[in-house]
């Protein structure tokens, strides 16, 4: 609790921040008045605003719009032109994409499908649910990744709490394990079953003791792999989470000579690497954690299913059976899934021409990422979620009633994505945010902001660039726990960009890190929606969360550092400043 004095100014902090801070910052653009001056002032306030969300972080997105143009710094045409750019297109047909996969159960699907062949010994089962967790926030949001796995988890949780009380009630009685329990009848009777384990039981008994303790440490283990795996496995592709598209958007903007070098193709063959690292260790880290050490329990080493593995199985299998076969639309989803990241990849590989440049003349300098995306998406409208039927031209069929039916059917089905469904689930906020970015970004080049900063760093020249991408990248991990992950690389990347330039560093040497770095919002519930979800089913304390979120923070620094100064260097030719970046504040 606040003390009493302080409890009126808490009471009126959302709007001393809203209307303090631009009345502070006044004498800014007042004492200096420059466009770089007037630029800055724009940028603080939004800062400000983005990381206190006294108002909603899309609704600080729009400020470039009035502001800019109102003060000088950027025409209206050229802000409002960042809203809807080829980088935004590229991230909403993306998004297009994952919510049909969403839409269908697909998956669900591939994530059961996975977690049944890896197995449930505790060790393989987190493995099953890292890795489910993090293939599928490759494609579509971290957000819906962890509201589909922690039911899962939870619903596996709960089979094995379940299981293990009623072997404890009847071990006494029987001397042995009744292995014929019936699933129906332990999820009637899981409340019961789950509270059931008296205080008397578990005190009089030091090993009950100490198995209820080992449940409960699995269970957080278990709960904070989903929201880790999401934040990791987003890193690995370039629609994979905000912080990416930022860095996409703001190297076409800043280095429009950079020939497209941040491309779907070039960032996956960068961080999925790092990623499957990364996840790996954490892995290691986690069941370290909560699982101890104990390598024949935990991975099973030539022992048997035990009564808890059989029933948690059985929840996957039933869970599975309740999906039932692949349908049309599933088949069909899936299909183009593949297509678009078959034409993502095969665009422009780099060491052969690409389908953008054999089948379009000029398609590598006018074809981007966006194109595929938006393609594939505009096939979700058009394509039938059922299969058709000709059945209007059958006049032999003997059931009269049933012709006339089917003569009233449509022969195309409804669509596999409808406009609704899209407008309910895409996350227009994230839209709005990577907008405003891009507009600060050119407007911040376009003042001279961003050369001027890049000349307050001239000094940090001195410092070898390994050190530098360091020190950025753990500071951005710090940053991003109070922070918007979006909005952090959008604060954070044009000063980067600067900072490279100044000290004459590949930009993308110091921006990589910081982008990937901005994604690492492991240590509080409220520093990403998937930390929040799998905070609120009550399993984990703040504590839990903190303890091992800083030890990742630890190892994703470290494996960026890795990253960069390794496979990074020569995929993007980092230990050359490029000429493109020399001539870019040229204007």
């Amino acid at each position: 609790m606040a003390p009493t004095c302080l409890q009126p100014l808490l009471r009126y902090r959302s709007f001393a921040i809203l209307f303090l801070t631009p009345l502070l910052l006044l004498p800014l653009p007042l004492v200096v008045p420059t466009k770089e001056a007037r630029c800055a002032y724009i940028i603080i306030i939004m800062a400000v605003y983005w990381c206190t969300e006294v108002i909603p972080l899309s609704v600080t997105s729009l400020m470039p719009v009035v502001f800019f143009p109102l003060l000088g710094v950027q025409t209206s045409k050229k802000v409002c032109l960042q809203y809807l750019n080829s980088t935004v297109m590229l991230f909403f047909g993306g998004l297009i994409v994952a919510i049909s996969v969403e839409q269908w159960n697909l998956h669900k699907r591939i994530a059961l499908r996975v977690l049944l062949i890896l197995g449930v010994k505790p060790a393989l089962l987190m493995l099953g649910f890292m890795l489910v967790t993090a293939f599928l926030s490759m494609w579509i949001s971290n957000t819906a990744t962890t509201a589909m796995m922690v039911p899962i988890v939870q619903a596996v949780l709960d089979e094995l709490d379940i299981t293990e009380h009623e072997l404890t009630t009847v071990e006494p009685a029987t001397g042995q394990t009744n292995a014929a329990i019936e699933l129906e009848e332990k999820s009637k009777s899981g409340s019961t079953a789950v509270s059931g384990v008296s205080n008397e039981q578990v005190t009089d008994d030091p090993k009950s003791s100490e198995e209820t303790k080992r449940r409960k440490s699995i269970c957080k283990g278990m709960t904070l792999c989903v929201c880790y795996a999401a934040s990791i496995g987003g890193t690995a592709t370039l629609t994979g989470t905000g912080p990416n598209v930022v860095l996409k958007g703001q190297m076409n903007q800043l280095y429009p000579d950079s020939n497209d070098i941040v491309d779907f193709a070039s960032w996956f063959g960068f961080s999925f690497p790092n990623m499957v690292l990364m996840l790996t260790l954490a892995w290691l880290w986690l069941q370290c954690s909560f699982m101890g050490l104990n390598i024949k329990k935990n991975w099973g080493c030539g022992t048997q299913k035990t009564d808890k593995e059989k029933a948690a199985y059985s929840v996957l299998k039933a869970e599975m059976k309740k999906l039932g076969p692949m349908s049309y639309a599933e088949i069909n989803v899936l299909l183009l899934f593949i297509l678009l990241v078959l034409l993502w990849f095969s665009r422009n590989p780099g060491f052969i021409k690409g389908w953008a440049s054999i089948l379009f003349k000029g398609g590598e300098k006018y074809i981007t990422d966006s194109v595929p995306a938006m393609f594939v998406a505009l096939l979700l409208f058009v394509l039938p979620a059922h299969k058709p039927k000709c059945i209007g031209w059958n006049t032999s069929t003997s059931d009269s009633e049933q012709t006339e039916e089917d003569k009233k059917k449509q022969f195309f089905s409804p669509p596999l994505l409808e406009w609704n469904v899209v407008q309910r689930k895409m996350p227009w906020n994230i839209v709005l945010l990577l907008g405003g970015g891009f507009a600060l970004a050119d407007a911040s080049a376009n003042s001279g902001l961003s050369a001027w900063i890049g000349r307050q760093m001239t000094p940090l020249g001195s410092i070898p660039p390994w050190a530098i991408a360091s020190v950025i990248s753990f500071i951005t991990a710090v940053c991003t726990e109070c922070t918007s992950n979006t909005a952090t690389a959008t604060l954070f990347l044009p000063v980067f960009s600067s900072l490279a330039e100044s000290i004459r560093i590949h930009p993308l040497y110091v921006m990589l890190p910081g982008t990937l770095s901005a994604s690492f919002a492991f240590m509080l519930p409220v520093a990403t929606p998937p930390n929040a979800i799998v905070f609120s089913y009550g399993h984990i304390r703040v504590l839990d969360m903190v303890k091992s979120g800083l030890v990742l923070n630890i190892i994703g620094v470290c494996c960026v550092s890795l990253a960069i100064n390794t496979w990074g260097r020569p995929m993007f030719q980092l230990d050359t400043f490029p000429a493109w970046a020399n001539s870019t504040r040229s204007q």
